[in-house]
């Protein structure tokens, strides 16, 4: 009987130190999401938008007790991008193609906290790309009413593979695949006066819209009327986005110049 006591006492400390060092409650989740993704939850075009459930819990508010702390915000993207890569094979075709991803920079816009035990959704969405980096918008939206909290943006940084490559593998894929890209109603059609990103050519019945190659548009040997479809289905760049990334090239200017 001591015996087992000191055993229960070795696993709860071992557990404490874990949790204390690891924070172990953020491996379990991920590694969750990442088996609910790829093996629970359905395939997505990577057009179409995602969506994860979260809950505000009591190590997520801020000192004062009273609302989702800034921070967690960020952290909660962690299993919105898992998701959206899993479910899209956005990055087994990264990685396949001998590239990598990673975060480059990101930008949040509070709208209204979100109080503890309160369930929101993280509902996210490719919103342009260009050569190098991809762009992805996250709403955290309030499931009863579908009010939204707030909005991130995100750039995702790809290096050893073009990212217009990437997109012409994955952009052709439809329900010979067993989906096609649809239009999400939540995040489908923002506009400024919302709050959103602008996106009016996320239909594919647009005309091709002056951003699609930049050197890199596609694979080598990729057949024309693939080349002409991923061009259609591109984004245009929302005039939010374009002072953003201008911003982000001069604050890297900046910091190579030793400013």
């Amino acid at each position: 009987m001591e015996q087992l006591c000191y055993l229960a006492l070795s696993v709860l400390l071992a557990i404490v130190v874990l949790y204390g060092l690891l924070e172990l409650h953020y491996f379990l989740r991920m590694c969750l999401c990442v088996l609910l993704a790829r093996f629970v939850k359905r395939r997505c075009h990577i057009l179409d938008a995602t969506t994860v459930n979260g809950l505000c819990l009591t190590n997520d508010v801020d000192t004062l007790l009273y609302h989702m702390n800034n921070a967690r915000y960020f952290r909660e993207l962690d299993f919105a991008r898992v998701d959206f890569y899993e479910r899209t094979n956005l990055y087994r075709t990264i990685t396949g193609m001998g590239g990598s991803v990673f975060q480059g920079a990101a930008t949040i816009r509070y709208r209204r906290f979100i109080r503890p035990f309160h369930r929101f959704n993280i509902v996210s969405q490719i919103i342009y790309w260009d050569e190098q980096s991809l762009f992805m918008e996250h709403r955290f939206v309030r499931p009863s009413d579908k009010f939204v909290h707030c909005i991130a943006i995100c750039r995702q940084r790809v290096i050893d593979v073009s990212m217009e490559a990437v997109m012409a593998e994955l952009l052709p894929r439809t329900s010979s695949n067993g989906f096609r890209a649809t239009t999400s109603p939540s995040i489908a059609a923002p506009t400024a006066a919302s709050g959103g990103i602008s996106n009016p050519a996320m239909d594919t019945s647009l005309a091709e819209n002056g951003h699609g190659s930049t050197g890199g548009a596609t694979t080598a040997g990729a057949a024309p009327t693939t080349t002409a479809h991923c061009l259609k289905l591109k984004p245009s760049l929302p005039p939010e986005l374009a002072k953003w990334i201008e911003y982000n090239d001069m604050s890297s200017k900046n910091l190579r110049s030793g400013c």
